[in-house]
């Protein structure tokens, strides 16, 4: 199975992305969350290391096993970097090389070999503002795969397009990229 780092970003959407991580970790994958601080003002460690059966990432400076640290050595045997839900500030910071969190540390730092998967959530005005698609441009010429945003009703009371896709979604295209057994077959 994968080598899967989920990056969680500051959205209400986070808690989805606690049953994407059950859903990988079912299937077998290896998933290592990193949170970022804004993550944290949605969801908590605690699932996602109940979950995932690992440390999760909450901080560059989280203490590492060895020498090595933490971000250099998931970014090194990822084969995945899944950003979900991906903010424009994150999106942004992607785009531009930004690494001041472990998570843009890790995206930077991903070796040569792995993916690297985002699913947008944020306002549908905040992603159809020219700055985000100019990132979302900029980071789809570099290889990065989006999936969504969505439409329906958004947290914000708005109707439109800037919903995160469904767990079941993410999880059967991520499936696809690194292998491993359909969606569904093992829980």
């Amino acid at each position: 199975m994968a080598n899967i780092v989920l990056g969680v970003t500051g959205s209400i959407a986070a808690h989805k992305a606690i049953d994407v991580a059950s859903q990988l970790a079912k299937l077998g994958h290896v998933v290592s969350v990193v949170l970022t601080a804004d993550a944290q003002r949605f969801v908590t460690p605690l699932p996602f290391k109940t979950l995932s059966r690992r440390p999760v990432v909450t901080d560059l400076y989280d203490d590492e096993e060895g020498w090595k640290p933490t971000h250099i050595t998931l970014a090194d045997e990822a084969d995945l970097l899944l950003v979900a839900p991906a903010t424009a500030n994150t999106l942004a910071k992607m785009a531009h090389g930004v690494a001041d969190d472990a998570l843009g540390c890790i995206a930077l730092a991903l070796n040569p070999g792995a993916r690297t998967v985002v699913a947008p959530a944020m306002n549908g005005k905040m992603w159809l503002h020219p700055a985000t698609q100019a990132n979302v441009a900029l980071l789809k010429a570099r290889g990065v795969e989006f999936l969504g945003p969505a439409e329906g009703m958004l947290s914000c009371g708005y109707e439109g397009l800037g919903r995160l896709l469904d767990a079941e979604t993410i999880v059967a295209r991520v499936t696809e990229i690194v292998g491993g057994p359909g969606v569904g077959e093992n829980g």
